[in-house]
This record gives structure tokens, C-alpha cells and sequence, in this order.
């Protein structure tokens, strides 16, 4: 749960992950969509690439892969932190795409 304070036009002005005291501040989902929206214009506002980081980031997921299948490249080749971060994605992404394959019973 996270707390938003909006200003008098209902856009969010702050964010607070402890209740706060105080007029105007309101319980919010960390997926509500303004919440989402005033974090990304955050993290766009501080860094002017990061609209395409992400994207960029699964192209090079996808390049080491390509490599590692080409024998290019050992998986064991990169650094022990870049191989758990890899592993970590690759877990991940797996875990998504099994949740997408149940249906509303939750039968695959």
C-alpha cells in the first residue's frame, strides 16, 4: 500500500510508503495508474534515456542469449553477478509467461 497527496487538480505531488498525518493524503494500489504515471515521469524526469532502458535491456538479454546458443560466448564467461541477474530475468520471464498460460480457473 502506498499513500499519494494530490494537489487541488487531483495530479499526485508526493508519495509516502508510511501513512502520513495530514489533509489530503489517500491510500493508493501500487497499481493504480497515476501512481505508475507519477513514477515514471520520476524516473523519465532524472533520466532522459530511461524511457528506453528497459526495452534496451531485454535486447541485450536477448543478444547474450543469441551468443551463448552461437558458442559465441560461455555462459560462464560473463561475471557471477551479471549471471545471476541474467538467471534471475530468465526466472522470472518464465514465471510470467506461465501465469499468462492459466486461464480464469486457473487450469493451464
Amino acid at each position: 500500500m502506498m499513500y499519494i497527496r494530490r494537489d487541488t487538480e487531483g495530479k499526485i505531488v508526493a508519495v509516502s510508503r508510511e501513512p502520513v498525518d495530514g489533509a489530503g493524503w489517500s491510500a493508493a494500489g501500487v497499481e493504480d495508474a497515476d501512481l505508475l504515471t507519477f513514477g515514471r515521469d520520476i524516473v523519465e524526469g532524472t533520466n532522459p534515456m530511461g524511457a528506453t532502458d528497459l526495452g534496451l535491456v531485454r535486447v541485450l538479454e536477448d543478444l547474450i542469449e543469441l551468443l551463448v546458443e552461437r558458442s559465441l560466448i560461455r555462459f560462464t564467461d560473463l561475471p557471477a553477478p551479471a549471471q545471476r541477474k541474467l538467471m534471475e530475468r530468465r526466472g522470472a520471464r518464465e514465471a510470467m509467461q506461465h501465469l499468462s498460460l492459466l486461464d480464469d480457473d486457473g487450469v493451464i
